[in-house]
C-alpha cells in the first residue's frame, strides 16, 4: 500500500498534483485556490478549454489509481441537471466528485473507471441558484438535496469553502434541507456553519475487520465517531451510514461490536442518541468489478455473481447483489442491533 496515501488521514488531505481548468481561474474561487497551493508549493498545471488530463503511463494500475487519487482537479460544472438520489435524497448536489479515500469496494468504479480524479467545482453561485430552481419547483413540498452522492466533500472543504456555503444556504430556508455523508474527521472547516439545523451530517462507519481491510486512505472508524460527537455538540443533526454491509463468516459478531461502540458514543453524546440510521448492503457492477480486481488484485471484497441477484439500477445499469433470502436475515440482525445498541435511532432504510 502506498505510505503517502495512508499518512493523509493522520491530517487532511493535501494533493500531489492540482490541475486547473483554464475556465476555472476566470472565477475567484478558482483564483483562491491557485494562490492557496502555490504558498503551499503543490505542483500545478492549466488545461486549456477541450484538453482533457492524460492519464500517466508505464505505471501498474493499482499505482495509475492511487496517483490519480492525489490529483486535485479545479473544474466548472457544466451540467446543471441534477441526478435524482433514491432514497437517500430528492437530488443530488453537484460540489465534488470522487474522495482520496482507496476503499477497494468503492461503487464509483462504475462511474470513475480509470479516472478517479478528485474534482471540485468553483462556480458554487450556479450551483446553489440551480438548487433554488429545483426547490421552487417542487413547492409547497419540501425538496432534499445529497452532498455526497459521487463523492466525499469534507476533505476538500478546508481549501473550498463549498460545503459551508451550501450548509449557510439552506440555513434559512423552510421548504429544504441538506445532507451529507463522509468517511473523514477533519470537520473544523464546516463545525462554525450557521446551519440551523436544516444540515444533516451522516458518518459511514463499516465493522472493524471490514474497515482494515477494505477501507484505505481514510480514518479509522473511532476517529469518523468522535468526529461526529464534535458534529452533534454544534447542534447538527447527525446520523450514522452503515457501509456497505458485507456478510461474510463471523459477520453478525463484527457488525455487533460496531453497534456496541455507537452505542457507547451514544450514551456519552447525548447529541448523537436521535441519530438517524442508513444500511447499504454491499453491490457492485460487471464494471466495478472488473476495475476492483484491477486495481486491488490482492485485497478486492468477495464478488461471486452465483451468490448474487442480478437487478437494474435507478441509473439503467445493472447490479449484483444479495438475494432476498440474504437480505431478510439482514434486515432481522440489524433490527435486533438497533433495538440493543440505539434504540433512541430513526433507521431510515436498508437497501
Amino acid at each position: 500500500m502506498d505510505d503517502e496515501v495512508q499518512e493523509q488521514p493522520q491530517g487532511h488531505f493535501v494533493p500531489k498534483l492540482v490541475v486547473f481548468e483554464e475556465e476555472a481561474l476566470t472565477f475567484p474561487l478558482g483564483q483562491k485556490l491557485r494562490e492557496t497551493f502555490a504558498g503551499m508549493r503543490v505542483p500545478q498545471r492549466i488545461l486549456g478549454r477541450g484538453e482533457r488530463l492524460p492519464l500517466e503511463r508505464g505505471l501498474a494500475e493499482p499505482e495509475k489509481y492511487r496517483r490519480a487519487k492525489r490529483t486535485l482537479v479545479v473544474s466548472v460544472r457544466r451540467t446543471l441537471d441534477f441526478q435524482t438520489c433514491r432514497p437517500s435524497a430528492h437530488y443530488q448536489l453537484p460540489l465534488a466528485t470522487s474522495c482520496p479515500g482507496t476503499c477497494s469496494y468503492c461503487y464509483l468504479m462504475t462511474t470513475l473507471g480509470k479516472r478517479p480524479f478528485i474534482k471540485v467545482y468553483v462556480n458554487i453561485d450556479e450551483i446553489l441558484d440551480r438548487a433554488r430552481q429545483y426547490i421552487e419547483r417542487r413547492l409547497p413540498d419540501e425538496t432534499v438535496f445529497e452532498g455526497a452522492a459521487t463523492s466525499d466533500p469534507v476533505p476538500v472543504e478546508r481549501y473550498t469553502g463549498s460545503l459551508t456555503r451550501a450548509i449557510e444556504f439552506f440555513a434559512n430556508r423552510r421548504d429544504a434541507r441538506f445532507r451529507f455523508v463522509t468517511k473523514f474527521a477533519d470537520v473544523s472547516p464546516f463545525l462554525d456553519a450557521q446551519h440551523g439545523g436544516r444540515t444533516q451530517v451522516r458518518f459511514s462507519v463499516n465493522a472493524e475487520n471490514i474497515a482494515r481491510r477494505y477501507e484505505a486512505g481514510v480514518p479509522p472508524v473511532a476517529a469518523r465517531i468522535a468526529a461526529a460527537g464534535e458534529v452533534a455538540r454544534k447542534g447538527f443533526p447527525v446520523g450514522f451510514m452503515i457501509a456497505p454491509v458485507i456478510v461474510g463468516t463471523g459477520w453478525m459478531d463484527s457488525y455487533e461490536e460496531l453497534f456496541a461502540a455507537l452505542g457507547r458514543a451514544a450514551r456519552e453524546e447525548p447529541g448523537l442518541r436521535p441519530a438517524t440510521l442508513e444500511f447499504v448492503t454491499h453491490r457492485y457492477t460487471a464494471r466495478a468489478r472488473s476495475r476492483i480486481r484491477e486495481v486491488f488484485p490482492e485485497c478486492a471484497p468477495p464478488m461471486d455473481d452465483q451468490e448474487r441477484k442480478f437487478k437494474f439500477g435507478q441509473f439503467g445499469y445493472g447490479k449484483y447483489v444479495y438475494p432476498p433470502g440474504t437480505m431478510d436475515e439482514i434486515r432481522r440482525f440489524l433490527e435486533a442491533m438497533v433495538a440493543s445498541y440505539l434504540p433512541e435511532a430513526r433507521w431510515l432504510y436498508l437497501v
